[in-house]
C-alpha cells in the first residue's frame, strides 16, 4: 500500500466530499472515489490510470498525506 495508513468510512467521505484534491491510492494505483457504501464498509472507485471501476473495502485505500486535512 502506498503512503499511509487504510482509511475509515467517515475519513473516505470527507475526501469525496472535498473541494480539494487529495489522493489517494488502491495499492499502487491513484484512484477517486465515487462513492461510499457505509453498510458494507466499502466504496466504488475508479482507477486514475486505467478508468476501471472496482468496489473496493475502503480499509484498502490509503491517503498520501494523512496528517494533512
Amino acid at each position: 500500500m502506498k503512503g499511509g495508513i487504510g482509511l475509515d468510512i467517515k475519513r473516505a467521505k470527507q475526501i469525496m466530499e472535498s473541494d480539494g484534491v487529495i489522493t489517494v491510492h488502491y495499492g499502487e494505483s491513484p484512484v477517486w472515489i465515487e462513492q461510499i457504501h457505509e453498510q458494507e464498509a466499502s466504496a466504488e472507485i475508479t482507477d486514475l490510470e486505467t478508468e476501471e471501476r472496482l468496489v473496493v473495502p475502503v480499509d484498502l485505500l490509503s491517503e498520501d498525506n494523512p496528517g494533512v486535512h
